[in-house]
């Protein structure tokens, strides 16, 4: 976390969650979601507008966290915005030497390879559960054919609880009553 956040948290401790702003896609692209988008539809099918600001990117990825229950969050400033999960909380990028990197940059070793119903290819990290990225699912394949990675097959389904991650904060959260 960036000194800078941990400042900010210590200045203002209370300050309000943010559910429903910010969503990362099954590609490990960050969209911001404004109230019109929200009021769309779930992440899945009303995603908002691209994140396209490197330092922005940089900034969230350095403080890209979870909570106790398996929510993700970007920490900005003294404020939790939790995040969207279109597919898992990492996604992960494979080189040709079948080293993997998380949509953040950080190197990981996966443990565990997993095949869902409709055929994505995920891994298990000590960090979590990622996606493998569309376009790397050619090189993966590699190391499945190599041995090096065993597929067990998965329900999409299940891969939140099996893991303990929530994949829409904003929806756990209680309906607000209208206001009269």
């Amino acid at each position: 976390m960036d000194d800078i956040v941990r400042q900010a948290l210590a200045k203002w401790p209370n300050v309000p969650h943010c559910y429903g702003w910010l969503g990362l896609d099954a590609r490990g692209n960050w969209y911001m979601r404004d109230d019109r988008t929200q009021a769309l539809g779930p992440f899945a099918s009303a995603k908002g507008s691209l994140l396209r600001h490197d330092k922005l990117i940089e900034f969230i990825h350095r403080n890209y966290d979870h909570d106790e229950q398996g929510q993700w969050f970007f920490q900005n400033g003294p404020q939790r915005v939790y995040v969207e999960l279109e597919a898992a909380p990492w996604i992960w990028r494979v080189g040709d030497d079948f080293s993997v990197r998380a949509h953040t940059g950080l190197a990981v070793e996966p443990g565990a390879c997993l095949l869902d119903e409709d055929g994505k290819l995920y891994l298990a990290a000590p960090i979590g559960l990622g996606l493998v990225h569309t376009q790397d699912v050619g090189v993966a394949a590699g190391a499945v054919e190599e041995g090096r990675w065993v597929p067990q097959n998965v329900r999409a389904a299940d891969l939140p609880a099996r893991f303990g991650h929530v994949m829409s904060p904003a929806a756990a959260q209680p309906v607000k009553p209208a206001s009269a």
